[in-house]
């Protein structure tokens, strides 16, 4: 069992000794009959859950099952990209919790996530833009969240190279916020796992869900490749395989799922030094540690569950990124590849109790899931301990699409691919 302390001292010892004492990262655990809890999903917010409940609520006989490997689903394959600069007050208070977890992560864990507030820059290109941008920042100025309004000029100073005077849709200005960044997604579910297995978790890798086990109207376990695993409640954190597990406990959830592409191109001297949105397009884009640009666009826009995308949203992306700064056109395209996003019907995501009594849901994060990471897992770990929502996710309940209270931040109605 990964037992190492990660310092200064041991990083020297170990390169002293030629790197030989490392221990394993986490325990690769073989099931046990039962546990008080298993999450089902081995992804940020899987893993998440399980530290901050056996961190916080001191529910340490915990198991989290993942049909393949640790970091292998969504968590990494995204755009690592981290911010709390949202409109409405159901999101706002969660993912500035978010942001203030994240500031704090890498000494909670004793992990190196590459947590990076280089910023997050999103631009304008119209007065009605503008306007709307307003709002948002004194929203999260309310809120207690950090926001600047730029102009023009501002703009020009810390992104120099965009296209400002021969451009089909002009840059006025932009939002920024400056405590948003990047953090290293595959470090993100290295780090919990890390931390949460050193405080007993177990972490079963190659280990498919199949169905659920019942005994009348409540869950006893789960159905697995690897047997049967009992457990008095279950969480699902399983991104775009939600409906599909769902379905196994005969529930229909108000999700779809969708493909988001993400591109990594060839290495290059620094260039970006935060993250830059373009307002009159969906494209976004930073640099990684290694010199190569991360960007993405939209989804695909129909239903799948293929882990890749189609090539007009290539062609789309890359459009877009054209359009912001000609000058990356001839930069070849290293790779790209695909991630299953459950896409809600207004855009927001689902931490609730399920009507099956004994599970709990996590799902429905459309493009917010790895900013996502840490407010998840401690909001659901705090329910499942609880049996009560967090203070900061009570918005986020299943019956809001009965209720009415849907929060819709981009304004769109009940259409999961428009979100």
């Amino acid at each position: 069992m990964a037992r190492e302390h990660f310092s200064i001292f041991s990083i020297m010892r170990e390169a002293w000794r030629g790197h030989s004492g490392w221990t394993p990262t986490w325990r690769d655990a073989a099931p046990k009959p039962e546990y008080d809890v298993v999450i089902i999903g081995g992804g940020g917010h899987g893993l998440a859950t399980a530290y901050y409940l056996a961190r916080t609520f001191g529910i340490t006989n915990v198991a989290v099952v993942e049909k393949g490997w640790i970091g292998g689903g969504n968590v990494g394959r995204n755009t690592t990209i981290v911010r709390s600069n949202y409109l409405l007050p159901g999101n706002i208070p969660f993912y500035e919790l978010s942001m203030k977890l994240w500031e704090g992560l890498e000494q909670d864990i004793n992990y190196n996530a590459m947590v990076s507030q280089r910023g997050v820059l999103n631009l304008y290109h119209s007065d009605s833009q503008r306007d709307a941008y307003v709002r948002r920042g004194n929203a999260m100025r309310l809120h207690g969240v950090d926001a600047e309004l730029l102009d023009q000029a501002a703009v020009r100073r810390m992104v120099p190279f965009l296209n400002f005077d021969n451009a089909r849709f002009p840059i006025h200005g932009g939002l920024l916020q400056r405590r948003g960044g990047t953090v290293r997604h595959d470090a993100v579910a290295w780090g919990y796992a890390r931390a949460a297995s050193l405080r007993g978790v177990d972490i079963i890798q190659n280990c498919e869900v199949t169905g659920f086990r019942r005994d009348s109207d409540r869950v006893i376990g789960v159905e697995t490749s690897r047997g049967f695993i009992g457990a008095k409640q279950i969480g699902m954190a399983v991104a775009g395989n939600t409906s599909r597990v769902a379905a196994m406990a005969g529930l229909r959830l108000p999700i779809e799922s969708h493909v988001l592409q993400a591109f990594v191109s060839e290495s290059i001297k620094p260039f970006i030094d935060g993250v830059v949105t373009f307002g009159a397009g969906h494209f976004y884009i930073s640099q990684s540690d290694k010199g190569g640009l991360v960007f993405g666009g939209d989804i695909d826009g129909y239903n799948s569950y293929a882990q890749r995308g189609n090539f007009p949203v290539v062609e789309d992306v890359c459009e877009g990124g054209m359009a912001l700064m000609p000058r990356i056109g001839r930069i070849r395209l290293l790779r790209q590849w695909g991630g299953i996003m459950d896409m809600s019907m207004d855009g927001s995501p689902i931490i609730d109790r399920t009507p099956v009594a004994g599970l709990y849901l996590n799902a429905g994060w459309c493009y917010g899931g790895f900013k996502a990471t840490p407010a998840s897992g401690m909001c659901f770990a705090h329910l499942m301990a609880r049996d009560e929502p967090h203070a900061v996710a009570t918005a986020y309940r299943l019956n809001r699409f009965r209720t009415g209270h849907a929060i819709d931040e981009k304004g769109m109605g009940p259409q999961p691919n428009l979100h």
